[in-house]
């Protein structure tokens, strides 16, 4: 079950162009709707701002030898390792989720365009990652959701408490969840639901936090950046004790 393709065995009902078709079809909701977010929330503009902001008040100049140096760091520690996060359950939940999403959507697109039919059988490795990356997905999404959530784990709110700010994170356990249940038992019903959840998930951008993971590197960056060329977002320089995120009585709460 784990190596075989489950896009392939759906293509004996529903032909592969329709599901290429609506996998393009979501794609163009993940560019149309983080363009949409850009203009309406105006975040392109406020990084020019900032920039130049930066750039006014810099006490040494940053060149571009060291920009890409920044650049590659914050690739690295923000972007691949998520070196952001104090807290490390939230990190390690955060990369479970993040690598285990990217497994999953990469194999998809794959299996989907290049191997749309059981004529036409996928390498054992490209299913059994999709299965990873959606186990990965969920170990790492209800974890974050059920214990390190800061209005659940700081403020004692339950658990199924729903505001808009959670939008994503559940589209996105409810689209990946009903995949697993559809992919194992190949039932059509949570084919249907599968197919309702992913296109909220995709096509809620404009409304949901999908965007953010397009705006933190950039915000990184910045943050760097100013750090390197002395301007600090107009703040004062640190103490000369050193910042304590916790101590060995109390683990560290950082959100």
């Amino acid at each position: 079950m784990l190596t075989s393709n489950p896009f392939a065995e759906l293509s004996a009902f529903i032909s592969p162009a329709i599901m290429q078709t609506y996998i393009i079809i979501m794609i163009l909701l993940v560019a149309g709707g983080t363009i949409f977010d850009v203009i309406h929330k105006k975040s392109a503009a406020y990084f020019f701002r900032a920039a130049q902001k930066s750039k006014d008040r810099a006490t040494r100049q940053v060149g571009s030898g060291e920009k890409v140096s920044l650049a590659i760091q914050t690739a690295v520690v923000e972007g691949l390792t998520s070196g952001e996060f104090c807290n490390p359950h939230r990190r390690i939940a955060h990369l479970l989720t993040m690598y285990g999403f990217v497994a999953y959507v990469v194999t998809t697109i794959i299996m989907v365009f290049a191997y749309p039919t059981l004529a036409t059988p996928a390498p054992a490795i490209l299913p059994l990652l999709w299965y990873l990356g959606a186990l990965m997905v969920c170990v790492g999404g209800y974890w974050f959701w059920f214990f390190i959530r800061v209005d659940v784990a700081s403020e004692g709110n339950s658990p199924f408490r729903l505001v808009r700010a959670d939008l994503f994170i559940v589209s996105l356990l409810v689209s990946v969840t009903l995949g697993l249940i559809w992919a194992v038992s190949g039932n059509g019903v949570f084919l249907g639901l599968y197919l309702l959840a992913t296109t909220v998930l995709f096509g809620s951008i404009p409304w949901s936090k999908f965007s953010h993971m397009f705006f933190k590197p950039a915000a990184a960056f910045q943050k760097r950046v100013e750090k390197a060329n002395g301007s600090r977002r107009n703040l004062p320089p640190p103490a000369d004790s050193p910042e304590k995120f916790g101590s060995a009585r109390r683990q560290p709460q950082n959100y």
